[in-house]
């Protein structure tokens, strides 16, 4: 399939699919709990950024990789670039990426999509929020294209330097009933 038809097709859809180099991949389902991290961080970004003239983008706007065919469906994205309001779907001068980590999920997310995001020019942070315990991990694009990892825990201020917002880590996670890790899955 090719691009064209994939964005075609995207726009009559009642599901969501992502595009990888020909092939389309239905998106998994949502947990209530990845609902509401997804609501918590759109609600700390679009209070924060608000007037600022940047747009904060939660799940139903494609992200395209321009040096790949690819094109993802972020959790959370933002774009400050005006070069970004030419097109109502697609978005590809993103600063600020979010992806919110499940099961089925993390491995893509933290390997596969992550290498693709990192092809974006303009991508200067990529965050990954955790469903099971509070844990924001946050990478930041530092010079000649190297990326650094901080990593945020309960009591802690999260700061995403690109768009210049932070919070605490609480307000992420306000009204999240987190999964609790299976302590027979820790002794083995």
């Amino acid at each position: 399939m090719s691009p064209e038809e994939y964005l075609a097709l995207e726009r009559t859809s009642p599901i969501k699919h992502e595009y990888i180099d020909g092939e389309i991949f239905a998106m998994a389902e949502s947990s209530d709990v990845h609902a509401a991290l997804v609501r918590n961080v759109v609600f700390v970004l679009f209070s924060q950024l608000r007037g600022s003239g940047c747009q904060v983008y939660p799940q139903d706007v494609k992200a395209k990789i321009a040096q790949r065919r690819r094109y993802y469906y972020p959790d959370v994205m933002v774009t400050c670039d005006d070069r970004d309001q030419d097109d109502r779907y697609v978005k590809q001068h993103y600063e600020f990426i979010v992806e919110v980590l499940s099961e089925s999920t993390e491995a893509f997310d933290r390997g596969r999509k992550f290498e693709d995001y990192r092809r974006s020019e303009a991508l200067e942070e990529y965050v990954l929020v955790s469903q099971d315990r509070m844990n924001v991990e946050v990478y930041r694009r530092q010079a000649a294209g190297r990326w650094e990892l901080q990593a945020y825990q309960s009591g802690e201020v999260v700061e995403w330097v690109s768009v210049g917002v932070s919070c605490a880590i609480a307000d992420l996670y306000e009204d999240v009933a987190l999964v609790p890790e299976d302590p027979e899955a820790l002794e083995d």
